[in-house]
């Protein structure tokens, strides 16, 4: 498994914004091969966000980088200030098979 993870710094009153565009978005990310969850937070002060994106193999979420990754950036946009973050990992260890999913408010 790789995981791909986005720390954002957001604008200020944007967490509820954050959230809701990320649940718009995930419709997208599950037409990707190989996407197999999304985990999203949002800091205790509202300051921060991270995305963590899981995929079955390095190759398919390189793919998702170059065609699905830009759409999304320009989605969050209007939540985020400067540019995203972006680290990549090897997912070594894992204590869930299916991670509980929020219901969209």
């Amino acid at each position: 498994m790789f995981a791909r993870i986005v720390r954002m710094n957001l604008k200020p009153g944007e967490g509820p914004g954050y959230t809701r565009t990320i649940d718009e978005i995930i419709p997208t990310l599950r037409k990707f091969t190989g996407f197999t969850g999304e985990i999203a937070m949002v800091s205790s002060d509202g300051k921060e966000a991270i995305g963590i994106s899981l995929w079955d193999r390095k190759e398919n979420a390189e793919a998702y980088h170059t065609k699905g990754y830009p759409e999304v950036v320009k989605a969050l946009e209007r939540h985020i200030e400067g540019e995203p973050e972006l680290l990549t990992y090897e997912v070594t260890n894992s204590t869930f098979e299916v991670l509980p999913v929020r219901k969209a408010a």
